[in-house]
């Protein structure tokens, strides 16, 4: 049976609907824009402040991509990302970097430690929804 376009934006969007996204940063201004951004994508968000309160929610809501944050307190976004990729359940799971600095050896360290790709803040939407739709498809 083929689908007419109405059936496939639908089906569309549901997938969209049921892409979780967390975001994991330490200051409440990039965790919030970040929400409301991807909310308006319609995608289901998740925010945590810090790597330990994202590896329980990585566990709990298994998310579909990760937005991580470089530079936090008791565990930086490198040790984050690299315990999340040792984890095999969460290993295919795409994580971003964020980092306010647009540096070469930042991104080769995220790389080094699992993550797919770096975004400099501060983001726009377009920059946010194009990095997820970009990734998600790749897990």
């Amino acid at each position: 049976m083929q689908k007419g376009p109405e059936g496939v934006a639908a089906e569309a969007a549901a997938e969209v609907a049921t892409t979780r996204v967390l975001v994991i940063d330490d200051s409440n201004t990039i965790r919030r824009s970040a929400e409301i951004f991807l909310k308006q994508g319609g995608y289901t968000v998740v925010l945590a402040e810090d790597g330990f309160d994202a590896l329980a929610k990585v566990n709990d809501h298994q998310p579909h991509l990760i937005f991580c944050d470089i530079l936090m307190p008791r565990l930086d976004g490198y040790q984050t990302c690299a315990i999340i990729k040792r984890n095999p359940k969460f290993s295919a799971v795409p994580v971003i970097m964020l980092s306010s600095k647009d540096g070469l050896f930042d991104k080769a360290r995220g790389r080094m430690v699992g993550s797919q790709d770096y975004l400099t803040k501060p983001f726009t939407k377009d920059q946010l929804l194009q990095a997820v739709e970009q990734h998600r498809g790749g897990s």
